[in-house]
């Protein structure tokens, strides 16, 4: 079982009905050291997803998707605070990538229309099979 100092089980775990929050440890420590960094809340519209998940069977990503693996998390973002949220994952990354310890390896963005969100993950290669790291906009 995972622990977090600001995000709950609850605001974590899958929306298909399941209720699971299988979240890697590794990751919320990076989630909450970010969270700490921005000194603010951080709304999270996204935590795990089940491989059952409508978004995990749509994408074809099943056990093999970030968010199915505990590894991600989309943040509900925009504006300013999406521009602070961008500066701190990179000023954490530049520290964190020479020191050899885990990092934010994916980002993705999406700041159009209603559902703005950043998504970060901490997947390697060996994961999802996609280049890291990377960046994409929805």
């Amino acid at each position: 079982m995972w622990k977090a100092q600001y995000f709950s089980h609850s605001e974590m775990a899958c929306k298909c009905g399941c209720g699971k929050a299988e979240m890697d440890q590794e990751f919320m420590n990076l989630l909450d050291s970010i969270r700490d960094l921005m000194g603010q809340p951080l709304i999270i519209t996204s935590g795990y997803r089940c491989p059952n998940h409508p978004a995990e069977k749509r994408k074809g990503a099943g056990n093999s998707g970030a968010h199915s693996k505990g590894k991600a998390a989309d943040i509900a973002v925009m504006r300013e605070d999406a521009h602070k949220l961008l500066e701190v994952v990179a000023r954490f990354n530049d520290a964190a990538r020479p020191a050899g310890v885990a990092y934010f390896t994916g980002i993705g963005i999406q700041q159009k229309g209603a559902g703005r969100f950043i998504h970060l993950d901490t997947c390697t290669m060996a994961d999802d099979g996609l280049p890291r790291p990377t960046i994409w906009s929805y």
